[in-house]
């Protein structure tokens, strides 16, 4: 089964087995349902199922309550690892939206040179858009802010984004 990274559990909450969880997912909402299943561990290859009871936002982070871990001594354990949803749970996009699992990996490309710019490793939410950490041997990163006079085409199937670099991002 392939597993997509939710979530990453930062340390406990309280006495009564919360767990503090920074969210990795454009959808917590329905990522951290009550009764949906989500897979706890180091990697996705050793992850274990387990059924969220309830979740609530708390400052920057997600409050989750796992069936059967009640109490603090449970849910030490899981402090450090993972939080991973099944790939066929994904919620329907609208054209034109992409899941970031779907982004990284890409190879970005100048449109107007063709010249190869690296490949995206990393996406960033700080606010008003998203930012695209691009990465090539024996350079800097580029960060590419995901808005329409900088990236033209996804083309998925090709494994491309097609860009225009604007005055300074170099």
């Amino acid at each position: 089964m392939d597993l997509l990274r939710v979530g990453k559990i930062v340390n406990t909450q309280g006495i009564k087995g919360e767990l503090r969880v920074i969210a990795i997912t454009d959808f917590p909402a329905d990522r951290f349902a009550a009764g949906k299943t989500l897979y706890v561990g180091t990697s996705a290859a050793e992850a274990q199922p387990v059924t969220v009871v309830s979740a609530r936002p708390h400052k920057q982070f997600i409050l989750v309550q796992l069936a059967n871990y009640d109490t603090i001594d449970a849910v030490l354990g899981f402090k450090g690892q993972t939080l991973y949803a099944a790939a066929t749970d994904e919620p329907p996009l609208a054209d034109g939206e992409y899941y970031y699992h779907q982004i990284i990996g890409l190879q970005v490309i100048d449109e107007e040179s063709g010249e190869d710019l690296g490949q995206v490793q990393e996406i960033l939410s700080p606010g008003a858009n998203d930012v695209w950490v691009v990465t090539k041997p024996n350079t800097p990163d580029l960060l590419l802010p995901y808005i329409p006079p900088v990236v033209h085409k996804i083309d998925l199937p090709a494994g491309k984004v097609y860009v225009t670099l604007m005055e300074g991002m170099r």
